[in-house]
């Protein structure tokens, strides 16, 4: 199953050489730390998607010795080694450039890429190819927009959840929500298992 994250990054090689400008781009626009490391993290494994969606690799990958499993595994654990690695990379070019962020950022920025993931890797698996990355794409771009309004909407008109959540202390708010969007990730894992296990190719 290594080897097939490892694909990732064969497959990408000249794409990962826009990977650096593309995050230098958004430092460079004075962009939130955490949308930096959001994008980041969005990069490689949506890439492959988008490749596996224009090459129709999926044949070639269930000649493979792996079983199906294997191969949607892959791409969930891989998607968080890549997001692990997109991390160490932008926070050591947040540093070079003298942009202050947090943990605070990481973790947020992490949490909405894994939460993104997890609601759109299924659609690969049930959509026809084709139109699934430009999608995709346009929802991350929209949400990016309402996302910020939508929130404060909710903090104003839904004050006693804002003010049980503002009273929780530090250490259980980041425990909840990190225990929460990991719950949602392995159900979107074992929902992509299952659609990608009874589909024919």
């Amino acid at each position: 199953m290594f080897h097939l994250i490892k694909r990732d990054v064969i497959l990408q090689k000249k794409q990962l050489m826009i990977f650096l400008p593309f995050i230098l781009f958004f430092i460079m626009m004075d962009a939130h730390p955490a949308l930096t490391f959001l994008v980041a993290s969005f990069f490689i494994p949506f890439n492959t998607y988008a490749y596996d969606e224009k090459a129709e690799t999926n044949i070639l990958l269930n000649s493979l010795p792996y079983t199906r499993k294997e191969i949607v595994a892959s791409r969930y654990l891989g998607a968080i080694f890549y997001m692990i690695i997109a991390i160490g990379l932008t926070s050591a070019a947040l540093f070079s450039f003298g942009k202050l962020f947090t943990m605070t950022d990481i973790a947020l920025g992490s949490g909405l890429f894994l939460l993104f993931a997890a609601f759109t890797f299924p659609l690969f698996y049930i959509l026809k190819p084709g139109y699934i990355t430009m999608a995709v794409i346009i929802v991350f771009i929209i949400l990016s927009r309402i996302g910020p309004p939508i929130v404060a909407f909710l903090v104003e008109h839904f004050s006693v959840i804002t003010d049980f959540v503002m009273n929780l202390s530090i250490p259980i708010l980041y425990t909840g929500s990190a225990v929460l969007i990991m719950l949602i990730y392995l159900m979107s894992w074992g929902l992509s298992t299952a659609i990608y296990q009874r589909k024919v190719f």
